[in-house]
């Protein structure tokens, strides 16, 4: 057990070290790509719990180091956490790892962002919506990010031998296109939540428009899904033809 202890102990510091450094990479106020990619990539290798303390550690670091505001927390540490459970409550599926950092990050996080800046910042002309866009489309690139290094290293056969190096709970799973097809299919209801609060509240649009695009963006993200699926199994299918 000790040197479970110690072996994860390295890698959360290596995680935390490296999300103060690539966190600057595509940084607007709001919008973290890579400080979600780390989030999921240890909720993956270390559970809930270390993910957690992963984003604590990595938003305090950049709020002392770097002027980062309160965002760096609220902005991760729900996501982190949600991710490493929706990964566990799915047996290993990583699209959910991505689901639930995007809602505890994209939904919950934003939310709880606007009384944090507006009361302790002070900061002015925020609303409760007014983080969703910018922290869902955040999530959503870190989360592809990271979804994919992830299928690389389980379809390399090096995931399940992290996770039991360190002593986590092995949770390698076969392909399986449906069920990574209906967890791209969900993010597309928070895809055209973003956009809907940024017609309505940002563009202030109003008539057919303000449903029409959200609309489209949630039938993009469908067939990103209608065709992942489709690639994804007729590579399955001619991966075990060429085995057998």
């Amino acid at each position: 057990m000790k040197k479970y202890t110690m072996q994860r102990m390295t890698l959360l510091a290596m995680l935390v070290a490296l999300g103060v450094v690539i966190s600057p990479i595509l940084r607007v106020e709001g919008m973290c790509p890579m400080a979600h990619f780390i989030n999921i990539v240890c909720s993956v290798l270390l559970g809930p719990w270390y993910s957690l303390l992963c984003a604590v550690l990595i938003g305090i670091l950049r709020m002392a180091f770097m002027g980062i505001p309160p965002l760096a927390l609220t902005g991760a540490v729900f996501g982190a956490f949600l991710s490493g459970v929706l990964y566990r409550i799915s047996k290993g599926r990583m699209i959910y790892a991505v689901v639930g950092e995007v809602i505890g990050t994209g939904i919950i996080g934003a939310i709880v962002s606007y009384p944090v800046m507006a009361g302790l910042m002070g900061r002015t002309g925020l609303s409760w919506l007014f983080y969703v866009p910018s922290f869902i489309c955040g999530t959503l690139i870190g989360g592809s990010v990271a979804f994919l290094f992830l299928k690389y290293l389980n379809q390399a056969k090096l995931l399940a031998k992290l996770q039991a190096s360190l002593g986590a709970p092995v949770m390698e799973q076969p392909e399986n296109s449906a069920a990574d097809s209906i967890g791209i299919a969900v993010l597309g209801i928070l895809v055209f939540l973003a956009v809907y609060v940024v017609m309505k509240n940002f563009l202030h649009m109003t008539g057919e428009l303000t449903i029409g695009i959200p609309a489209a963006a949630f039938l993009l993200v469908e067939l990103v899904a209608a065709v992942y699926f489709h690639v994804a199994r007729d590579g399955h299918h001619k991966g075990k033809e060429a085995r057998e």
